[in-house]
């Protein structure tokens, strides 16, 4: 009998095994038993995809309807051209050896097609798919399966058809009411996965289960020997349904025990203690302000400083609106630490960002920020700042600050981590701000996090203005506590959006460019802001389906377009990633000082940079940017007092996908609205952060959006776990289902997520 942990080449043998290594990292019999199916076919039914990716392998279950033996145009030779019915559609296939496979394909034949796809005009087709032969309904006869291979039939093609031929394989998996369809490779078929399975299947003893009896009866779960057997071999939907709910549980059970984990590890760790100090640089600051803080921000404030009192390290995220003033809560945050002795350091993921965090925060504090010089506040601090492009000069005056504790507050980009491959040293570092965590890697922030003194956890607190579902939160964030900014300074207008269809409405465009030199006359500003830099990089492109998408223009076009024919009268600046460092600080500051009227720009200008006098922005080819980023390029304007215009050009059509998704990014100023719309477009990868780290993600029935109350049931059962058991070393079981359901690298990730 076999069980979870034996390696699979001792049951399958070692081509097969190495097969499977190589295609999926599948090494053992429970790696093998957790490649679940990914659809399912009704016996006597038709399968396929409507549209699927292109390039995608996949497997479809089809009848010929027509087999047709065509010449060659191009050289000599046939091919046999096949039509296929499916329940959705039908899909042309193309044989380029007819007399090898027309004596099997033929009209009336039924079977499972695997192949890569590949889009012609708008249709999807297969060419050189592998094929098997599948039995009618059962009707009391032996079923006959054929498999076959067009060219290079390989070891796994011929074990299969050998299979038909002996007594080793039982072809009655081929006549179940429901067939699994496995995600596969040419190299490894769908229905070679189902041959191994059910191969381990038979020899597999009971697989005891890791969760208590009391857990399953509460949330009517089925046993994990029961699920495991039920999700590749179901005789029904219900079993499949039952299947994926014990399944999915334990999916949301692994990640919430690893955050367990973590939480209880971040509570054992010593923080420096900041209480608020009376009469400090922090109450300074807010006697100083010439505006009140909103209700919003006054409780948030209070949250972080809650924390930032407690020996043990703040982990907490503030997440609100483009322009709810999160900076000025951090900021505030900042100095209560300053004021206990401490450092802080900003992190942006950017100079331009991390220039601008530097002029505004300087701005802000004013005299409070200009300690050991003459007509400084007695409560004064100095702030560093501190990028990878500075001199040397700069950089070393930078640095001697940081070292010696003269700068409170440092702020920076990577260069604050590693500098010319040598650490960054504080004096004393306190607390650890992040400006939008998503653009830097785990690695980075953990690095940054252990530059405080020996014995010393800092506090963190991170940014965004991508607000995070709550389902996403629990998940991802972990051992990160939410506070959320939803209220706009009083004064603030929400702003206005819309999308203009470029190809249909070219006079729209004009007009566009009309509204900047009327808002111009009036004294404003403008941002203007293009997909990519230059001609090196690629402007046009295809979507999933293989469409090809209109070009691109980039940044340097539209540069000289505008300031050449369109506003040859105006002062039209240009400000992109490949600029040099001085350059980019010239444009932006002049932009900043009013000296540009019209600023033409790549996503450099995405997060932070904050000039209120700006009030229209256009944004060319608007459908290559996501709806997050969007969200944040149109929060660039309407930061002061007049209203804020975002106009959305594309030269996609009204009623494509595309042109759909940037209505819905213009009729709301709702984040967390666009928020839901943007993760339900993505990949659950993307939503782990798994590129991130370099890792794939591995939930394989667990959403992270459609399953909230899973995941909420796991993460009660994980934390009362943890709390009696932190190392689970009375719940071996539980243990093992950990690197079952995540691998090590997915753990390590979390972990330090």
């Amino acid at each position: 009998m076999a069980t979870l942990t034996d390696r699979l080449d001792h049951l399958l043998g070692r081509k097969t095994a190495d097969a499977l290594e190589t295609a999926f990292g599948i090494r053992s019999v429970e790696d093998l038993l957790r490649h679940y199916p990914h659809r399912y076919a009704s016996q006597g039914r038709e399968l396929a995809e409507k549209d699927p990716p292109a390039g995608e392998h996949i497997t479809i279950i089809a009848r010929v309807t027509s087999a047709v033996v065509v010449k060659m145009k191009s050289r000599k030779g046939s091919m046999l051209k096949v039509v296929l019915a499916t329940d959705r559609q039908n899909v042309d296939v193309t044989f380029f050896n007819p007399q090898r496979v027309g004596h099997v394909i033929k009209p009336g034949v039924r079977a499972m097609f695997s192949g890569t796809v590949k889009y012609f005009r708008g249709k999807w087709s297969l060419t050189h798919p592998s094929y098997l032969i599948l039995p009618e309904p059962s009707t009391g006869d032996d079923p006959v399966v054929n498999v076959g291979r067009v060219r290079g039939a390989g070891d796994l093609a011929g074990m299969a058809r050998a299979s038909q031929d002996s007594s080793g394989v039982d072809l009655s998996v081929f006549d179940r009411a429901l067939i699994p369809l496995y995600p596969a490779t040419r190299e490894v078929e769908s229905w070679t996965i189902m041959r191994c399975v059910r191969q381990v299947l038979d020899q597999l003893e009971h697989v005891n289960d890791p969760l208590p009896d009391n857990l399953r009866e509460q949330h009517r779960l089925i046993g994990l020997d029961e699920a495991l057997r039920g999700v590749h071999l179901p005789d029904s939907r219900d079993d499949v349904d039952r299947a994926h709910a014990r399944l999915r549980f334990d999916e949301a059970a692994a990640l919430q025990l690893v955050l367990a984990r973590r939480r209880r590890e971040n509570a054992d760790r010593v923080a420096p203690q900041c209480p608020p100090a009376p009469g400090g640089v922090a109450d300074a600051f807010e006697d100083m302000l010439p505006f009140r803080l909103t209700d919003g921000q006054h409780a948030v404030a209070e949250e972080i400083s809650n924390d930032l009192a407690r020996p043990h390290p703040m982990s907490r995220l503030l997440q609100g609106e483009v322009g709810s003033g999160k900076t000025i809560v951090a900021l505030r945050a900042m100095l209560q630490v300053v004021d206990a002795g401490y450092q802080c350091v900003l992190l942006a993921p950017t100079e331009v960002l991390a220039t601008q965090h530097a002029r505004s925060v300087r701005e802000m504090l004013g005299p409070l920020a200009t300690a050991g010089e003459l007509g400084a506040h007695e409560k004064a601090t100095r702030v560093a700042l501190l990028t990878g492009s500075m001199s040397t000069a700069a950089k070393r005056a930078a640095l001697n600050e940081a070292i010696t504790g003269d700068a409170g507050i440092v702020i920076g980009t990577h260069a604050l981590i590693q500098d010319g491959g040598k650490q960054v040293e504080f004096f004393n570092l306190g607390m650890v701000v992040v400006d939008e965590q998503h653009r830097f890697g785990v690695e980075q922030r953990d690095e940054l996090r252990s530059r405080a003194r020996e014995g010393l956890s800092p506090h963190l607190l991170v940014m965004t203005a991508t607000p995070i579902p709550r389902t996403i939160a629990m998940t991802v964030l972990g051992d990160l506590d939410v506070s959320t900014l939803r209220q706009l300074p009083k004064g603030r207008s929400p702003i206005k959006s819309s999308v203009v269809p470029a190809s249909q409405k070219p006079h729209w465009v004009r007009r566009a460019w009309d509204r900047i030199r009327e808002d111009v006359a009036e004294g404003r500003q403008a941002y203007v802001v293009c997909s990519r830099i230059g001609d090196d990089e690629n402007g046009d492109g295809e979507d999933s389906l293989g469409e090809k998408q209109p070009e691109t223009k980039s940044v340097v076009e539209v540069f000289e377009e505008l300031s050449g024919d369109i506003m040859p009268d105006l002062r039209v600046g240009l400000l992109h990633g490949r600029l040099p460092s001085d350059e980019k600080d010239a444009v932006m500051s002049d932009f900043t000082a009013g000296d540009v009227d019209v600023l033409v720009c790549t996503t450099v200008v995405e997060v932070g940079v904050d000039v209120p006098n700006a009030t229209i922005m256009v944004i060319v080819d608007a459908d290559r940017f996501g709806v997050s980023q969007l969200h944040q390029l149109r929060g660039r304007v309407g930061r002061g007092k007049h209203q804020g215009l975002c106009i959305l050009v594309t030269e996609m059509n009204p009623g494509s996908p595309a042109y759909e998704r940037l209505s819905n990014v213009a009729s709301t100023n709702d984040g967390f609205e666009l928020a839901q719309l943007d993760l339900a477009t993505r990949r659950e990868g993307d939503i782990l952060g798994t590129a991130q780290s370099g890792t794939t993600s591995t939930l394989r029935l667990l959403s992270l959006l459609g399953h909230e109350d899973v995941i909420a049931s796991a993460s009660e059962f994980a934390r009362s776990v943890i709390a009696d058991d932190p190392r689970l070393e009375k719940n071996p079981g539980l243990s093992a289902m950990l690197s079952s359901a995540l691998d090590a690298e997915g753990i390590k990730y979390l972990e330090k997520t």
